[in-house]
């Protein structure tokens, strides 16, 4: 694969060479700082061998010393290269004592972004562009890469893991034997095999390896995308070290850490990983193969609260200086694009009444139903899994908890708090054992440019869930619940097949939330055929404004997967703007799914899908390994022709719509079945007799009598009448007054806006303005709807809400909004 990227391209660049060395654990300790908006400290990385060596290992006992081709043919297509100097100017071993020991408070050393201010200032990183001096003898030394970017790294070193004491007990290197060098290697090579019944053990060898001295600097540089690593006469990632630690310090502007404000005016941080995951937060190996655990110390101001991905409930410890500490840890190896944190004053929401007063605390858990729970063991990595717990094969509910800035507490309690609970329980119903042991739920800042986001035991929910009825709140809160199977215990092996997590999410939603309304069959499918009609619409609106290949749900086609010699890749429009803004691996994702269960039969789908999860939970997946499995599972007679190959062709590799689906919503709209959407088209014919009529009615002409309609109906209802080219500003009253649209939910009232926009209903601008200020993740269109009308009116509503949010608004869709408005 070609490294040397084209900068005006828009792929993402993952550069971590992990053929040759993957992380097996992260220690981070960090301090928060909210007045200088930077994350500092230290991460530790933990290594074991890469992909390329285990297969070298398995041919010849000297893989240590012997230089792979592998490793030749990486550094020849490496994208930059590091200069050498002349030994007069520098040198290896002088570049060492010069450095200063760079810990927290010695700023001294460094320039404002916090790099070393004797070396050049073109360079992030300095010392390394040094680092193949005399003392190599003209030998090129083995380069680490970390995916790395807006951070400022101050030292890199290896961490002397043989002066811990007490190891022996889980590690058997003997120590008089070896040389410090394969000493330290040996013990980490050993630490990182250690079996899942001891993790505890093991996550306590991690924290105190992580403690240990330094034993020598590391020489490093940066480019825009990676932190670059050597150690001299480290020719071979065999002699590279095992555990190092990297000080360093975020930015502020950094691309995946968002600085701002919750809705209390009090300040916050919190990580969303799209589009450079986890990057901007600490250097680290970001292709989705590089699985690893993490266990991270965070120190913040008190009484801020810390969140994160992590296994356990954390609480507080008190520390000096009005500080508080929080430690999480994870012991189920996942990419690191998973890991997120939160940090901020939030407010715990609780119940008013106490779990012990709630009967259905006290209700015993039913069993798992017998065809999703199996004996079979588990095929992943090794580590503690709840699939093999007994206990947890009979937890419908996991231990949960919701927070939210103190404004918010009243509406999470009225719109959030209780739907928690079965919609966990419903997920469990149809998928089984909940991957993960516990969730925190955030109501995160107005800014947060999706309605949603799930990590590891913590989910990110947009407060534009809360308004309105508990539709648009519990459909997304079943779609991010169900990313804990598809998205996080299974995960995507190639990025660009995004599909595989948002078209089950989106799938799944519906399945989990009519459950969880325990609707009677007839009108859960009346309600999901109601939302198919929803996504037909949207899916057509999208592919008809987007670039073809921006539609295609899996881009890189045979390549699919494939990485090169060094493990490094790209995720294919990773970095185009507009690609955050588009829901076509989420609709046609969907669609793909919603085919193969009407075509297979709902119970024959479900049951596969539970053998599905537990085959594949804790692996990275490619569509054939879904697609197969299923096809595999159905009698040869009953596949009614389908195949791997026809499938990836009509449905993952090309742009538009495929065939099936044309055909079936033809047929649909020839005939249309759904009884909620032929209500629908009942009212509409309503509204458009009534905007038809003269200004003044009749003496005695009684009004239309209007059915009473669900949010999604009503959605149906706004998106139908947006195909008239007019509507009087009396029926556009009317229509607010009817269904009291300024107090439904975020879906219906952005539908609602469309409407005043296209026909310039200037009673209503207040509550566009409104939904602009408050509404952030859905309003972006908006704002182009609003200037493409050449009203100068308009124009100045979108200016002027522009202006009021533009500072707090998510970078990237202020700099889509600003391109819009200049």
């Amino acid at each position: 694969m070609d490294l040397k990227l084209d900068p005006s391209r828009d792929d993402l660049p993952l550069m971590a060479n992990t053929s040759h060395l993957l992380v097996k654990h992260y220690v981070l300790d960090l301090d928060v700082d909210f007045g200088s908006r930077i994350i500092e400290g230290t991460i530790v990385l933990f290594f074991g061998e890469g992909s390329s060596f285990e297969k070298r290992a398995g041919s010849t006992q000297e893989a240590f010393q012997v230089e792979s081709e592998e490793d030749r043919t990486f550094r020849a297509t490496e994208p930059r290269h590091v200069p050498e100097t002349a030994a007069s100017t520098f040198s290896p071993q002088m570049g060492c004592s010069e450095c200063a020991a760079c810990g927290k408070g010695d700023q001294d050393a460094f320039d404002n972004d916090g790099n070393h201010d004797n070396w050049e200032h073109a360079s992030e990183i300095s010392s390394s562009k040094y680092c193949c001096g005399a003392g190599n003898h003209g030998r090129e030394d083995f380069l680490l890469v970390l995916d790395c970017c807006d951070l400022s790294v101050l030292k890199v070193e290896e961490v002397d893991v043989a002066a811990v004491p007490g190891l022996e007990r889980f590690t058997k290197a003997p120590k008089l034997a070896a040389s410090p060098e394969k000493l330290r290697h040996e013990i980490v090579r050993e630490l990182v095999a250690l079996p899942a019944e001891v993790w505890r053990e093991q996550l306590e060898c991690y924290t105190r390896c992580s403690q240990a001295p330094g034993c020598g600097e590391l020489f490093f540089d940066t480019d825009n995308w990676s932190l670059q690593i050597r150690k001299p006469g480290a020719q071979a990632a065999a002699d590279f070290p095992r555990a190092i630690r990297v000080w360093y310090k975020t930015k502020p502007e950094g691309q995946s850490v968002t600085w701002t404000s919750d809705q209390s005016g009090r300040p916050c941080v919190y990580t969303m990983g799209s589009p450079i995951n986890n990057r901007a937060l600490f250097p680290c190996q970001e292709p989705p193969v590089a699985m690893s655990t993490w266990q991270a110390t965070v120190r913040a101001a008190a009484p801020s609260v810390v969140l994160m991905s992590g296994e356990n409930s954390a609480k507080p410890t008190p520390l000096p200086e009005v500080c508080s500490s929080w430690h999480y840890y994870v012991t189920m190896p996942m990419p690191a694009s998973t890991f997120t944190i939160a940090v901020g004053y939030w407010t715990e929401v609780k119940p008013k009444t106490s779990p012990s007063d709630d009967p259905e605390a006290e209700r015993p858990l039913l069993p798992l139903k017998a065809d999703s729970r199996y004996a079979d063991p588990c095929s992943h990595v090794d580590y503690p899994c709840r699939f093999q717990d007994p206990s947890a094969a009979t937890q419908d509910t996991i231990p949960h908890r919701v927070f939210a800035p103190l404004c918010l507490e009243g509406a999470c309690r009225e719109a959030l708090l209780w739907l928690v609970p079965p919609c966990l329980s419903t997920a469990y119903s149809v998928l089984g054992t909940h991957p993960f042991s516990r969730l925190d739920i955030l109501i995160v800042p107005a800014n947060f440019p999706s309605l949603g986001m799930a990590s590891p035991h913590i989910i990110f929910l947009s407060q534009s869930t809360l308004t309105g009825t508990s539709h648009l709140c519990g459909t997304r809160l079943c779609h991010e619940i169900a990313h804990a199977w598809f998205g996080l215990a299974i995960g995507a092996r190639d990025w660009t097949e995004e599909w595989l997590s948002e078209g089950f999410a989106t799938h799944l939603e519906d399945v989990f939330w009519a459950e969880a309304q325990k609707l009677p069959p007839h009108e859960a499918l009346e309600q999901q055929e109601l939302r198919a009609c929803l996504r037909w619409r949207r899916l057509q609106d999208e592919l008809r404004n987007s670039p073809e290949e921006m539609q295609v749900l899996r881009p890189n086609k045979e390549e699919t997967g494939l990485v090169s010699a060094s493990g490094a890749s790209v995720v294919k429009h990773g970095l185009n703007p507009e690609k955050g803004f588009m829901q076509v691996h989420y609709l046609k994702g969907y669609f793909l799914l919603r085919f193969l269960a009407r075509t297979l039969g709902k119970d024959t789908y479900f049951s596969f899908l539970r053998k599905f999860v537990h085959l594949f939970h804790g692996k990275l997946i490619l569509s054939q390994d879904f697609l197969q499995m299923l096809l595999e599972s159905i009698p040869e007679d009953k596949r009614l022709g389908l195949s791997v190959e026809n499938i990836v062709r009509d449905w993952l590799e090309c742009s538009g719509i495929p065939k099936a689906l044309q055909e079936e919503r033809e047929a649909e709209d020839c005939a249309p079945t759904g009884l909620l959407a032929r209500r629908v088209g009942a009212e509409v014919a309503k509204w458009i007799r009534l905007n038809r009529r003269p200004r003044k009615r009749k003496r005695g002409k009684r009004e239309a009598a209007f059915e009473k309609l669900s949010p999604d109906e009503i959605i149906l209802l706004l998106e139908c009448l947006l195909e008239q080219k007019t509507l009087s500003p009396q029926t556009l009253q009317c229509l607010q007054q009817t269904y009291g649209l300024q107090e439904q939910d975020a879906e219906v009232r952005h539908r609602w806006c469309e409407l005043v926009v296209k026909h310039k209903h200037t009673k209503a601008y207040e509550q566009v303005a409104r939904f602009l200020r408050e509404d952030q993740a859905m309003g972006v269109y908006l704002y182009g709807e609003l200037m493409v009308s050449e009203d100068a009116r308009q124009q100045q509503l979108a200016h002027r809400c522009f202006e009021l949010v533009k500072e707090h608004m998510d970078r990237a869709s202020a700099q889509v909004v600003s391109e819009m408005l200049s």
